[in-house]
């Protein structure tokens, strides 16, 4: 359920200027992990711009998800230097150990696995990200550690 009270001051902290809509997209995002489709019409209606706009920029940028994602989110660079290193094992590796394909949230909605086809740090690959930090020279055995390791430390700030 979208809180409209949340939305309007996000809103409010860009004083209603178009120009802004990406950034505010953002803020709501980082609010509920995704664009609920309740948001972006009060945005709409809000900001007086058509709704088509709002989807328009919502979808046009990889960082914006229409779809509700996980608590944690896993991301696989796919790029060529990343690939022939070995990436595809490692979303492969990624899934089984989630339980979910590429571009899915597991059920209780704790991961979303997501893959791209560049995070621009080659010499590093094979690259996973996990809830924004890079994790260089990865390998499928490695894995299982490292999200284990990374959602521990941010469960255990959460609760701290």
């Amino acid at each position: 359920m979208v809180d409209t009270n949340k939305v309007d001051a996000f809103i409010d902290k860009y004083g209603g200027e178009q120009r802004a809509l990406t950034a505010l997209l953002l803020d709501i995002q980082t609010e509920y992990n995704y664009l609920p489709q309740g948001a972006l019409r009060r945005v709409a209606e809000r900001m007086g711009m058509p709704l088509i706009r709002v989807y328009q920029v919502a979808a046009f940028y990889k960082a914006f998800s229409l779809k509700p994602r996980g608590k944690h989110l896993i991301t696989v660079c796919l790029g060529t230097a990343c690939h022939v290193r070995g990436a595809v094992r490692i979303v492969e590796q990624a899934g089984r150990s989630l339980g979910i394909a590429p571009g899915e949230t597991s059920k209780d909605r704790q991961f979303t696995l997501e893959t791209v086809n560049c995070l621009g740090c080659c010499a590093l690959g094979p690259i996973m990200v996990v809830d924004g930090k890079y994790h260089g020279k990865m390998s499928a055995s490695r894995v299982d550690r490292v999200l284990r390791e990374h959602t521990a430390v941010r469960e255990a700030a959460a609760n701290g």
